[in-house]
């Protein structure tokens, strides 16, 4: 027996479902999920099935007779007219004819002749084809009075009952040209999500727009929309510290020295161009000198352009793991959460996701830990060392810490971030990862001990003078290096804006 998906497209009539559902069952097919909501899509139904391979292939040879099985993503045309037609009997039906022998679906249309206009009729169509479209409009010219108030190819001005065709249309223009059998197994967990999420009192149309907004936005931050604040601390008179903070997601460190230069995550893979310009640009050789990639953790914003640097990623054996079964929660008891598999297929394809290729493995090298935190190894940075601290596995399975008690200064990944000093831009676009998984850690009550324990560590750790004291430097996984000043992080030093934009400027 095998589980498989399908998406259905049934006429909006009694008794529609019934005869889909009466055809799996003939074929012994079991429905373990099933979902339809026609105030999203009146048409549009999910399925995933578990039966035999045979059954699959006469089940789908059933659905594919009725007419309900949707194999391809046809593009609509949108088409908004105003027409003149005579007032005499018959008249709406021979216009009707028309648009029906050339297969467009009247969305809307709208006609009174005790109207102010009185011979006015108004009508918005669907088209398949482009080609439709012109053999329309030249029989309706050659008839009819008329205007064409509103033509769209894109799909943003179809209605809602074509939805799910619409925001295909929208996802198509993020990920590039994909086959259509991708899209719409991709629809199917589009569709799971929302499912979870509107069983969890969620508006369906907030999580569509998270989407779609989460996409969006990686797009339009990318080549001249691009961004970034940086920081350069010197450490040591033989090591500089280079924070840059992207438009969105993770921050990108360099410890920089003489001999060389090691990166403590990449941020995604759709800014790895604009990074190492910057990179090139700011400190002058880092990029010759750049000898091995520190990967924090899974996450496509911390490790997505690894595979874009021609150098080895040190790495938790669990954030292989998670990169290679793509599910975020893997090794997490949240494992099995549609949300963080299907949230991790989105963000992996918009952010053009290019994990580390070649890999070097962490492990336990012995009992001793720093505080509550087991000490994978020490490394030499420079002549510098470090401890790979691992740990508790609250934001995500195999997340790994970077330490200096010399230096003072703590890497502490997702688990303490300066949220205060986040823009305004890159909160909100935090936010709608939030809005898709209920909470970016994978378990929140570790995540709590983590962060009590690494906020002790730093208060116990002596680092740069800052407020008349030394306080060690908190180097978080999103937003500026910050030292503590009581609870509160701080950012440490100025900050570059690049380009210089005004502010609350997302450009």
């Amino acid at each position: 027996m095998e589980k498989h998906a399908f998406v259905a497209r049934v006429p909006d009539q009694p008794g529609a479902l019934h005869r889909a559902a009466e055809i799996i069952s003939r074929h012994q097919g079991n429905i373990n999920r099933i979902q339809f909501d026609r105030r999203i899509d009146p048409h549009t139904v999910f399925f995933e099935v578990t039966s035999t391979p045979d059954a699959r292939e006469a089940i789908r040879e059933g659905l594919l007779e009725l007419g309900y099985l949707q194999t391809a993503l046809k593009s609509l045309s949108f088409l908004r007219l105003s027409v003149h037609i005579p007032h005499k009997p018959g008249a709406l039906l021979d216009f009707l004819r028309c648009t029906t022998s050339l297969g467009a679906n009247i969305a809307l249309i709208d006609f009174d002749d005790r109207g102010s206009n009185p011979d006015l009729l108004t009508v918005s169509l669907n088209l398949e084809e482009n080609t439709a479209v012109s053999r329309l409009l030249d029989q309706l010219k050659s008839r009819y009075r008329m205007e064409v108030l509103e033509y769209d190819t894109s799909g943003k001005s179809l209605d809602d009952t074509v939805f799910y065709l619409r925001f295909a249309q929208a996802i198509r223009s993020l990920v590039g040209e994909s086959e259509d059998i991708f899209l719409l197994r991709l629809l199917g967990d589009i569709n799971h999500i929302v499912q979870e999420l509107m069983n969890r009192g969620q508006d369906p149309r907030l999580v569509f727009e998270s989407i779609l907004r989460t996409g969006e936005t990686l797009r339009n931050t990318n080549g001249s929309g691009f961004y970034a604040d940086i920081q350069q601390i010197s450490l040591a008179a033989d090591m500089t510290l280079i924070c840059i903070q992207p438009p969105c997601g993770g921050s990108v460190f360099l410890l920089d020295t003489p001999g060389e230069c090691v990166m403590i995550d990449t941020g995604y893979g759709i800014y790895h161009r604009e990074i190492s310009t910057l990179i090139r640009t700011r400190v002058p050789g880092a990029m010759e000198r750049l000898s091995r990639i520190i990967i924090s953790h899974a996450d496509a914003d911390h490790c997505g352009a690894g595979g874009l640097y021609p150098v080895t990623a040190l790495m938790h054996p669990g954030t292989l793991d998670i990169i290679r079964v793509s599910n975020r929660a893997y090794g997490s008891r949240s494992q099995s959460s549609i949300l963080e598999e299907v949230y991790t297929t989105l963000i992996n394809l918009f952010s053009q996701f290019c994990p580390p290729k070649n890999t070097l493995l962490l492990t336990h090298t012995g009992g001793e830990k720093r505080g509550r935190f087991p000490i994978l190894d020490r490394i030499t940075i420079g002549d510098h060392r470090f401890e790979i601290l691992e740990g508790m596995g609250g934001h995500l399975a195999g997340q790994i810490y970077l330490f200096s008690p010399d230096l003072g200064v703590f890497f502490p990944a997702d688990t303490v971030i300066n949220f205060d000093h986040l823009t305004r831009e890159r909160s909100e676009y935090n936010t709608l990862a939030v809005n898709l998984v209920t909470s970016v850690n994978v378990d929140s009550d570790r995540a709590r001990e983590e962060r009590k324990e690494i906020v002790r560590i730093v208060d116990d750790t002596s680092g740069p003078f800052f407020g008349g004291r030394q306080s060690c430097l908190v180097c978080g996984g999103h937003g500026p290096v910050s030292v503590l000043d009581g609870r509160t992080l701080v950012p440490y030093g100025p900050i570059d804006h690049i380009p210089q934009r005004e502010e609350g400027c997302p450009c």
